[in-house]
C-alpha cells in the first residue's frame, strides 16, 4: 500500500480547505478560552495556596500528589470513619487552566508542555534518555486533567500476575468493582460516536478486530466504544472532582506545594514488631511553596504518609529522603535512610506508534473513543485513533499577499495508532540532582526485548490493515492520473503526515520492525519505580518502613489496559477504604485490650 507524503507546495483545493479550518480553530480556541458558567467546582472549598499555610501543622493522613490516585484517596481517607487529611500538590487548580476544561485543548495543552521547574503550565515536558519528548501532569487531578478522557476498566487477568516475577496485591474483587463504580458514577458518560470515531469503529470491524461489543466499560476481546471523562456538554471532569466527597472541615488541598522530602526517623530495634520488622518510620514531610518558604506536615500517632506523585514523583521522593540504592543515594550526598536496591528500577513505557493523515473531507474533532482489543489478555497491541486540529507546520505555510508567514493556519489531523501492551521491556529512573524540583532522569530501554518488537509489527500491520479497508477510502486524496499523458481514473491515497510504512510492511518483519524503532513515541501511560514485591508489600506499604505506603502506577509492573487512569483512580479509592478498615480494627483490638 504506497502512501505518499505531503508535498512541500500545497494544492490549491487543500489551501481553500485550510483556511475555512483555521476560521473554525480560531473560534475554537476563543471559546476554549472562556470558562465554563455557574457554580464553582466542588472541590474549590478545602484548596489552599500552600503560601497560605501554617508553618507546622498535624494530620492523620498525608498524601502526596493530588492526581488520578492522590485525589480519590483523600476524599477517601477524610470520608466517613477517615480522620484529617492534607493533600499536596506541586501545581494550580485545573479552573485556573480554561484549555483544560474542553476536549479542544488537549492538544494545545500538551504542546506547550513546559519543562522548566518554575513553569506554572499544566503540563510539564521532559525527555527520557531514550530520546523520545513525554510529559507529566502539574495540576490538580494530575493526569485526569490533561488527558484525552478515556476510561476503561484493567483487563481481568492483570488482577492475578502483573509480569515476570511480579507479586500481585490480594485484590477484593467485589471492593474493586465497588470502587470503580464510585469513580465511574461521578466522572464517566458514554460519548456520542460519529465522524471519525465512527469510521475507525466500522473498519477495525472490517479488519477482523470482532466481536463488537458496544458501549462497555469492561476491557472485552473485540471492538468497543469506551467511557469519556467529558460530559454531554463538553466539559472535562476529573479525578479533583472526587475531592468534593470528603466531610467538610476534615481535608485541607494545600496546591502549589513541593515536597522536598519525608521526614523519616530509625525505629528502636526493641520497637520492631510484625513480619517485615521495619526499620524506619515516616514521621511527616517538608513541603516548599511557591515564595520557597518551607513547612513540615507532621503525623499524628498512627498517622501515615502516602505517596500518590506517580511514576516519576513517588520513586524520586523515596530516593529524596534516602531510601533507594545506599551507592546511588551516597554518591549525591543524601543520607541513607534505607538500602533499598529496586527504589526507581523496573521502569516501563509502552511504546506507542502510529499513522498520521490529512483526510480528503472534513472530519470532527475526537478524541480517543472506540478501541480495538485483539485479545482479551492483554497480549496483543491495543489499537486506538484520534483526529484533531494543529497548526500547520511553517514550512508547509503558503504565504501571499493576505498570509504572512506567521499568520495562524490550522489542519485537521487524524491518527490511527497501536499501544504495546506491558511492556516487558523496562529501564531505570535516577536522580539528576539532589533538587526536588528537577525532573529525574529515566530511561525506558523501548524495544529492548525481542517480544515488544514482534508485538508492535503485529500492531503497526494491523493499523495497516484498518487503513486498507473499504470504509476508509473517503479519506483518501486525489493524487492524479494514473499514467502520464493518459486519460484515466484518478489515483487516489492517503496524504500522510510523517513517517510512511514501507512498501513491503505486510511481507517484511524487518522493516516494519525498523518503522517501529523509528517512529516510536509514547502513550504517556509509564509507569512503575516502585513496583510491588521489590519496593512496596502487598498493601503499598513500603518494604522496611513503618507509616509510608506508595499508591499509584508507579507500583505497577504492567499496564492495566488500554488506558491506565481508571484502575489509578479505583486503586486510590480502593486503598482509602481498606485503610480505614485497618484504622478501625486497630481501635477495635486497642479497645478490647
Amino acid at each position: 500500500m504506497a502512501m505518499a507524503a505531503i508535498p512541500t507546495r500545497l494544492h490549491l483545493h487543500l489551501l481553500l480547505m485550510l483556511l475555512a479550518l483555521s476560521f473554525v480553530a480560531a473560534t475554537l480556541v476563543a471559546a476554549q478560552s472562556r470558562p465554563f458558567g455557574g457554580a464553582p467546582p466542588g472541590y474549590a472549598r478545602y484548596v489552599v495556596d500552600a503560601s497560605e499555610t501554617a508553618a507546622e501543622e498535624e494530620y492523620d493522613y498525608i498524601v502526596v500528589g493530588g492526581g488520578a490516585a492522590g485525589c480519590p484517596l483523600a476524599a477517601t481517607l477524610a470520608g466517613p470513619g477517615g480522620g484529617r487529611v492534607l493533600l499536596l500538590e506541586r501545581g494550580g487548580a485545573p479552573a485556573e487552566f480554561p484549555a483544560l476544561a474542553t476536549a479542544g485543548g488537549f492538544v494545545r495543552t500538551l504542546a506547550l508542555a513546559d519543562p522548566s521547574p518554575e513553569s506554572g503550565a499544566p503540563a510539564q515536558g521532559f525527555s527520557s534518555e531514550d530520546g523520545v519528548a513525554n510529559v507529566r501532569a502539574r495540576v490538580l487531578g494530575g493526569g485526569t486533567a490533561i488527558n484525552a478522557g478515556f476510561y476503561s476498566r484493567a483487563h481481568p487477568g492483570w488482577f492475578h500476575g502483573q509480569g515476570e516475577g511480579a507479586e500481585v496485591p490480594d485484590w477484593d474483587m467485589r471492593l474493586v468493582n465497588a470502587s470503580y463504580e464510585w469513580v465511574e458514577q461521578e466522572l464517566t458518560f458514554q460519548p456520542e460516536v460519529h465522524g471519525w470515531q465512527a469510521a475507525v469503529r466500522a473498519a477495525l470491524l472490517e479488519a477482523n478486530v470482532t466481536p463488537w461489543n458496544g458501549f462497555t466499560v469492561d476491557h472485552v476481546a473485540g471492538t468497543k466504544i469506551g467511557a469519556t471523562t467529558f460530559d454531554a456538554s463538553g466539559r472535562r471532569h476529573s479525578a479533583a472532582d472526587l475531592l468534593a466527597f470528603a466531610r467538610p472541615g476534615r481535608l485541607r488541598v494545600a496546591i502549589r506545594a513541593t515536597v522536598t522530602r519525608i521526614m523519616i526517623n530509625p525505629i528502636d530495634p526493641a520497637d520492631r514488631r510484625g513480619r517485615s520488622r521495619p526499620a524506619v518510620a515516616a514521621v511527616g514531610v517538608v513541603y516548599q511553596d511557591r515564595l520557597l518558604q518551607q513547612h513540615h506536615a507532621m503525623l499524628r500517632p498512627g498517622g501515615e504518609v502516602i505517596l500518590s506523585a506517580g511514576a516519576l514523583g513517588s520513586p524520586q521522593l523515596l530516593l529524596l529522603s534516602g531510601i533507594g540504592p545506599a551507592s546511588d543515594l551516597a554518591s549525591l550526598g543524601i543520607p541513607v535512610s534505607a538500602d533499598a536496591p529496586d527504589v526507581g528500577k523496573h521502569m516501563f513505557d509502552n511504546p506507542r506508534n502510529g499513522i498520521s493523515i490529512i483526510p480528503s473531507v472534513p472530519i470532527d474533532h475526537s478524541l480517543i473513543q472506540v478501541v480495538g482489543i485483539p485479545s482479551a489478555n492483554g497480549t496483543a497491541s491495543y489499537i486506538e485513533a484520534a483526529s484533531y486540529i494543529v497548526p500547520l507546520s511553517p514550512l508547509l505555510r503558503p504565504t501571499g499577499p493576505f498570509l504572512s508567514p506567521s499568520s495562524p493556519l490550522y489542519v485537521t489531523m487524524a491518527t490511527i495508532m497501536e499501544k504495546v501492551p506491558g511492556p516487558l521491556s523496562e529501564g531505570s529512573l535516577w536522580l539528576a540532582s539532589p533538587n526536588p524540583v528537577e525532573t529525574p532522569s529515566v530511561r525506558f530501554n523501548y524495544f529492548s526485548r525481542p517480544e515488544d518488537l514482534a508485538q508492535c509489527v503485529v500492531g503497526v500491520r494491523r493499523v495497516a490493515q484498518v487503513l486498507r479497508s473499504r470504509t476508509m477510502d473517503i479519506f483518501r486524496s486525489p493524487l492524479g492520473s494514473s499514467s502520464q499523458g493518459r486519460r484515466g481514473p484518478t489515483r487516489r491515497d492517503f496524504r500522510i503526515v510523517g513517517a510512511t510504512l514501507p512498501l513491503d510492511w505486510s511481507t517484511n518483519d524487518t522493516s516494519v520492525a525498523d518503522f517501529c524503532k523509528r517512529t516510536v513515541t509514547t502513550l504517556w501511560h509509564y509507569h512503575g519505580g516502585c513496583v510491588v514485591g521489590r519496593v512496596v508489600d502487598k498493601d503499598f506499604r513500603v518494604t522496611g518502613s513503618r507509616s509510608l505506603r506508595v499508591v499509584d502506577g508507579s507500583t505497577f509492573s504492567v499496564t492495566p489496559g488500554t488506558n491506565p487512569q481508571a484502575t489509578i483512580m479505583m486503586m486510590g479509592r480502593y486503598v482509602g477504604l481498606k485503610m480505614i478498615g485497618d484504622r478501625h480494627s486497630r481501635r477495635q483490638v486497642n479497645t478490647s485490650s
